[in-house]
């Protein structure tokens, strides 16, 4: 954090797509470091690695994948779906990829950290909106760093 957030309201789904999308029509060295850096764990941790040179944590090995959060951020901040019908898009859209198990786990660990890590936006500097959707506080995003998960999460206890 610094004097401006450059990636308010820019999914992490979003960012690797880019990245890959450039590394595609690049050539050389260029190329080169776009592959790498899209061939390391994305974690906003920023551990330093083992010793050997491994990546010592891997955020989505944690949390589940980005594109399911990425997934259940849009739908819930641009459209207002309760956990219900986030729930049940998912399902569908991801019905090949993931389990409905796996959905739910990751959904309901969205909901707790999504409420848990408000503290985090809170105190952000300036951010741009990029798109329909942006976290940034002075923006779009209002949301009182206290705020409770239970609702969204007793909600999803009755689905499974």
């Amino acid at each position: 954090m610094s004097m401006y957030a450059v990636n308010t309201s820019i999914p992490k789904t979003l960012v690797r797509w880019l990245v890959s999308y450039e590394a595609d029509t690049s050539e050389g060295k260029l190329k080169n470091a776009l592959l790498d850096i899209l061939d390391t764990p994305v974690s906003p941790e920023l551990l330093p690695p083992e010793n050997d040179g491994t990546i010592s944590q891997k955020t989505e090995d944690i949390v589940g994948p980005y594109e399911l959060h990425d997934f259940f951020m849009y739908y819930m901040l641009r459209y207002g779906y309760p956990p219900k019908k986030i729930f049940r898009i998912a399902c569908i859209a991801f019905e090949d990829e993931y389990p409905k198990e796996v959905i739910m786990k990751c959904l309901k660990t969205f909901y707790k950290r999504f409420f848990s890590q408000q503290f985090k936006r809170s105190c952000l500097p300036d951010g741009p909106k990029v798109g329909t959707v942006t976290l940034s506080p002075r923006g779009d995003w209002r949301m009182p760093s206290d705020a409770c998960a239970n609702i969204w999460l007793k909600e999803l206890e009755r689905i499974l």
